[in-house]
């Protein structure tokens, strides 16, 4: 399993794995608030090497086996004072479960802090996406709250649950702790008034 800077030569893969997944991926996809709007797999990754170029994102393509499996991206990498960054992911339907998606962000995460020298790594999921909340529960990644209607996805503003780490937090690396099995669970665990208030819509 390893994760590499995605390429424009992955955008017919990308788009076929796109295309193949598509009904396992809408749920969770971000969306255009503004109204649909064409997606040009090729500018997409141009953009996202842009970004890398500019220091505030690693874009990565994630591959199990020699074969590609998904994508993980790190956005809005922050230096100085703040020194953090948020990661996002998706893997293909037929790699669930085998180990890839926590394997993907650990490696990312290690890398952020080992080698790009960042404090804090954010992630934001669903209330109902629960692959990736086991993902950041397998991790240790800390609960740290709710946050409501908070981006747009399929179709309408959601709220999300927000996880972090900090590089204090695992001397000895995310990967490492985790295979140790000293990643302790129950920091992902979110708090019932939480779990109850993202079941309701907000009253304006």
């Amino acid at each position: 399993m390893t994760i590499r800077p995605i390429r424009i030569r992955d955008a017919r893969t990308l788009e076929n794995e796109l295309m193949r997944n598509r009904a396992w991926l809408r749920p969770w996809e971000a969306s255009n608030p503004y109204g649909p709007a064409g997606f040009d797999v090729k500018a997409s990754i141009r953009s996202l090497q842009t970004h890398a170029r500019s220091g505030s994102g690693l874009p990565f393509a994630v591959e199990c086996d020699g074969e590609f499996a998904g994508q993980l991206n790190v956005s809005g990498i922050a230096y100085g004072s703040l020194s953090s960054a948020t990661l996002g992911y998706w893997v293909a339907e037929r790699f669930a479960g085998r180990g890839v998606t926590p394997t993907a962000v650990a490696l990312a995460t290690d890398h952020c802090f080992f080698g790009m020298g960042l404090h804090r790594m954010e992630i934001c999921i669903r209330p109902e996406n629960a692959p990736s909340l086991r993902v950041v529960q397998k991790l240790g990644f800390r609960y740290e709250g709710l946050r409501r209607r908070y981006i747009h996805i399929n179709g309408d503003w959601r709220d999300h649950f927000c996880f972090a780490l900090l590089v204090e937090e695992v001397p000895q690396g995310v990967l490492r702790r985790w295979k140790d099995g000293r990643a302790p669970e129950s920091a992902a665990q979110v708090p019932e008034g939480d779990l109850q208030a993202a079941t309701r819509p907000l009253r304006f």
